[in-house]
Order: structure tokens, then sequence, then C-alpha cells
């Protein structure tokens, strides 16, 4: 199962990447547009803010210190910036779940999170993690289709 989580972050850290290198410019990241008011900088930003701290930090003990407003409030970062943080967090989560001993899936996770059922154990807060990015995946290909208008 954890090489499963490894294959399927991996994959799709690497489509997040795709999705932001498929912008026709840096200034595109960053427009908003109607009710999307998160562009995929922010999205971006937030992805690896979230996975730094859920498996990097709290996993795998890689230290990390996370500012969640700045996620949303941050604007014009350089796209190679937003891709070297991306490809840091891949790696991070790809360390941490390779050094994660396949019992601790089965075990309640220490943080007890608002909106998620007690006793909720790593392996699930995993995959909801995993299901957290592919859904802001899915904004960033909708918002770089809106603000590029293909």
């Amino acid at each position: 199962m954890l090489a499963d989580l490894q294959a399927l972050y991996a994959r799709d850290l690497a489509a997040v990447i795709r999705e932001l290198e498929a912008y026709p410019d840096e200034a595109s990241l960053w427009r908003v547009q109607g009710d999307i008011i998160n562009p995929a900088g922010n999205l971006a930003l937030h992805l690896i803010g979230n996975l730094s701290q859920f498996i990097g930090l709290e996993l795998g003990g890689v230290p990390y210190e996370r500012d969640r407003p700045a996620e949303f409030a941050r604007r014009d970062v350089p796209r190679a910036e937003l891709i070297a943080g991306l490809e840091r967090v891949t790696a991070v989560v790809h360390d941490t779940l390779g050094r994660l001993e396949p019992t601790r899936l089965g075990e309640v996770n220490a943080r007890q999170l608002p909106g998620f059922p007690d006793g909720m154990t790593t392996g699930f807060f995993l995959i909801h993690l995993h299901g957290h990015l592919n859904w802001h995946l899915g904004q960033m290909n909708y918002h770089r289709r809106l603000v590029t208008e293909e």
C-alpha cells in the first residue's frame, strides 16, 4: 500500500508541475476571474504547505514551518520557485512514505482534525491527502483553461 501511495503522489505532483508549465506566461498563473479567487500559483503554494506539514513534518519529522494564510495571500511567486517547491515536497513525500512502517497505516493518526472521524487512521488520512491533492490539481486545470481560454 505504501508503494502504491508513493506512486500516486509522485504521478499527481508531476501532473501539478506539468499544469504549471502549461500556462503561457507567469502572469496567467496568478490571474483571477469571476468567482475563481484562488489562482494556480496559490493552489501550488497550498499543496506544498499541506503536504510538507501533514506528511513531511508530522509523519516524517522533516522540519517545516507552515504559514497557511500566506499560501493564499502571496502573489507573483516565480513559476520556477513554485516548481522547485513542488519538486522538494515530492521528494519529502516519497522519502517519508518509503520510511513509514506499514503498521502505521492502521494506527490512529496522532492529530484529530475537525471534520474527520474519531479514530482516523494514518492510512485514511494519507488517502484523504491524496484526494485533496487531486481536487486542487483539477482546479488548476480548470483555472488554466479558463484564463487562457483554451
